[in-house]
C-alpha cells in the first residue's frame, strides 16, 4: 500500500502564506486526498459502487446528503500564526487538536496587529457582534494612534518586569489581545468543511475570514472534488426552515415577499409598527436577495 500524494500539495508544505501584518497559515503535512474519501466510502458501501457512480460523483453525492465519515480520513496539520482575539475565535472549534506557543517558556515577540483604517469601522446596526458602516477618518486614526502606543507601552512594561525577575507566566498579563500567538492546528476534512462554512460566511469577523481564505486554497489543492462540492452544497447553499418553505410557496402562487412573510408567520415588523432589522422575516428576504445575485454564468446547457 502506497501513501497517497498530490504534487500541487507537496509544493505548499512548509510555504508561509501572509495573513494580516504578521501572521501566515502553513501547510505542514497531511494525509489522504480526494481518493482517501472514495475509498472509504466504498468500503463501507460495499462491492459495486464504483460501477455506479464515478469517484467525483461519489464524492458529491456523500456531501450533498450529509455522509461525512469518509471526509474524516483526510487530515491536514497546519503552523498558524494569528493575533490572540483571532485565536480565541477559532479555538472555538474543539475538533481539532491545538499545541500552542507557551507565554510562560518563552518570550513573546514584540509583534501585534494594527487593523487598516479601513477595516476600522462602526458597530453594524444589524449585527449585534460585526461591524458596518466607515467611521470619518480622525477617528479612525485615533484608534490606530492608540493602539500603536499602549501596545508598544505595554510591550516595554512586560519586558521590564520579566528583566526584573517577574515570571514569564505572569509577565505575560501586561500583553494585549492584539499581540501574535502561533500554533499546531491538525484537523480532519469533515471538521475543516464545517470550520469554513462558519469562518467564510458574512458575518464572521473579517480577520478570522482572511484565515479561512488561505486555509481553504490549501484544502483546494489537497481535495479539488471534495472543496468543490463543498462550495455549491454548503457554502454556496441557502437552507430554508419550514415557515421559510410556506412562505416559498406563497411566492409561487403570486405573492409578493412582504405578504409571503405574513402569511408563513415571517414577521418584518416589530409591535409598534416599525421595521424589524433582523430576525427570521428579514433573514428570509436576505436569503431572496442572495437567490436573486446567484451567478448562472456556470450553467453550460
Amino acid at each position: 500500500m502506497v501513501r497517497p500524494s498530490v504534487p500541487a500539495a507537496d509544493a505548499l508544505i512548509g510555504v508561509k502564506r501572509p495573513v494580516l501584518g504578521h501572521g501566515y497559515v502553513v501547510l505542514v503535512d497531511y494525509m489522504g486526498n480526494d481518493a482517501a474519501i472514495v475509498q472509504a466510502a466504498r468500503v463501507s458501501y460495499g462491492v459495486g459502487t464504483k460501477n455506479v457512480r464515478d469517484d467525483r460523483g461519489l464524492v458529491r453525492y456523500l456531501l450533498r446528503h450529509r455522509h461525512t465519515t469518509p471526509f474524516e480520513m483526510v487530515e491536514f496539520k497546519f503552523l498558524v500564526r494569528l493575533p490572540i482575539y483571532v485565536a480565541r475565535q477559532m479555538v472555538r472549534h474543539r475538533s481539532a487538536s491545538i499545541n500552542e506557543y507557551s507565554a510562560r517558556y518563552s518570550v513573546i515577540p514584540d509583534e501585534f496587529d494594527l487593523p487598516l483604517p479601513e477595516d476600522i469601522r462602526r458597530q453594524s446596526t444589524k449585527n449585534r457582534q460585526g461591524r458596518g458602516d466607515a467611521l470619518p477618518d480622525a477617528v479612525r486614526e485615533k484608534f490606530r494612534s492608540d493602539l500603536d502606543r499602549l501596545s508598544r507601552e505595554a510591550y516595554a512594561a512586560y519586558e521590564q518586569a520579566l528583566a526584573a525577575g517577574v515570571a514569564r507566566e505572569t509577565a505575560r498579563l501586561l500583553l494585549p489581545l492584539a499581540y501574535y500567538t502561533e500554533w499546531y492546528w491538525k484537523i480532519d476534512l469533515h471538521n475543516l468543511l464545517h470550520f469554513l462554512s462558519l469562518r467564510l460566511d458574512a458575518h464572521a469577523q473579517e480577520e478570522i475570514r482572511r484565515y479561512a481564505v488561505e486555509i481553504a486554497a490549501i484544502a483546494r489543492t489537497l481535495c479539488p472534488v471534495a472543496v468543490e462540492a463543498f462550495e455549491e452544497f454548503q457554502l454556496d447553499s441557502v437552507s430554508l426552515s419550514r415557515r421559510e418553505r410556506a412562505a416559498i410557496r406563497s411566492l409561487l402562487e403570486g405573492a409578493s415577499p412582504e405578504a409571503a412573510c405574513v402569511r408563513a408567520g415571517l414577521p418584518l415588523t416589530r409591535p409598534d409598527g416599525k421595521p424589524m432589522t433582523s430576525g427570521e422575516g428579514v433573514e428570509f428576504l436576505e436569503k431572496l436577495e442572495r437567490i436573486r445575485e446567484t451567478d448562472v454564468s456556470f450553467v453550460t446547457e
